[in-house]
């Protein structure tokens, strides 16, 4: 252990021994200088990425505000246009227009049809004891293919 340590001595006092010629002195300044300068670089590097960073997601808060505000107004528009006053004035106030006929459906009368219209057999969702695979349901998709379900055949 102490001859490393020796070794490692010798080195360093004949590094520094090196030194007094100027030429080796200015190439490890230069060095130094060089190796400074390019860890300065890295760090204005890292901080204008994290700011850069920083402007996009603020780029992006400002663009949602702008597309929320436009949404709002053109909400507003809507309310005031002679569409909405007549859909309003019908719903709300049952008003009809000249020559219409207005029809009033009891609120039980409507739902026993609503009833009947989602327990009929065509309306409901079909319920399959087949699966498809997980794979041949991709490639279905990726070729544009129906669907095909599964037989224990296949």
């Amino acid at each position: 252990m102490q001859e490393k340590a020796k070794t490692s001595k010798n080195k360093i006092i004949s590094f520094l021994y090196s030194l007094r010629d100027i030429r080796r002195l200015g190439l490890t300044v230069f060095i130094g200088i060089l190796l400074l300068m390019t860890w300065s670089g890295m760090k204005v590097v890292e901080t204008n990425y994290g700011l850069q960073k920083q402007i996009n997601e603020l780029q992006q808060q400002a663009d949602l505000t702008k597309l929320q505000n436009d949404t709002l107004r053109l909400g507003n528009q809507y309310y005031t246009t002679d569409t909405y006053l007549e859909q309003s004035a019908r719903q709300n106030l049952g008003l009809a227009k000249p020559g219409e006929t207005e029809v009033i459906i009891p609120k039980d009368v409507a739902l026993s049809k609503l009833a009947k219209v989602s327990s009929d057999s065509e309306l409901a969702p079909r319920e399959t004891t087949q699966s498809t695979s997980n794979f041949r349901s991709w490639m279905n998709f990726f070729f544009h293919r129906k669907q095909v379900l599964d037989t224990p055949g296949h």
